[in-house]
């Protein structure tokens, strides 16, 4: 996979998704946006945004939309994930890291010792991690 091919699927979503836009999204408030993408292993990217709901649980994380994507469409081995956002017009008080249940989804489908994980506010405040560092003690049915 050409690093550029994602670096421009990163920019993309961090361009293209209307995240950051404090209101209304359909019925649900939307505090922050997050965009996603999401790297398989075959090479193909597959990109994610945040579905938010009123209801709240019903809402679904960029990152888990990217993944039901790539999985929807046969993928099942992923080699890294970039996750951006924030509030719009507010300075980054710290890099977006995915949510618990992220996390959980993530250690179902790839290898914790070797996916990695970049969470990024910015081309010059990136931080790359390994999924083991973010769940060190993933639930797994093995």
């Amino acid at each position: 996979m050409d690093a550029q091919i994602f670096a421009d699927a990163v920019v993309d979503v961090n361009h293209q998704i209307p995240y950051g836009k404090v209101g209304v999204r359909g019925d649900a408030l939307c505090l922050a946006g997050i965009g996603a993408a999401l790297l398989a292993k075959s090479g193909k990217v597959y990109k994610g945004c945040n579905v938010e709901n009123a209801a709240y649980s019903p809402t679904n994380c960029a990152e888990r939309t990217a993944f039901f994507k790539a999985v929807s469409e046969g993928e099942r081995e992923f080699v890294k994930i970039a996750i951006v956002g924030g509030v719009e017009g507010t300075e980054p008080e710290e890099l977006c890291a995915p949510c618990g249940v992220c996390r959980q989804v993530m250690n179902e489908f790839c290898d914790k010792d070797q996916f990695e994980i970049i969470l990024m506010d910015g081309p010059d405040n990136v931080k790359v991690l390994k999924l083991s560092e973010l769940l060190p003690y993933g639930f797994s049915l093995n």
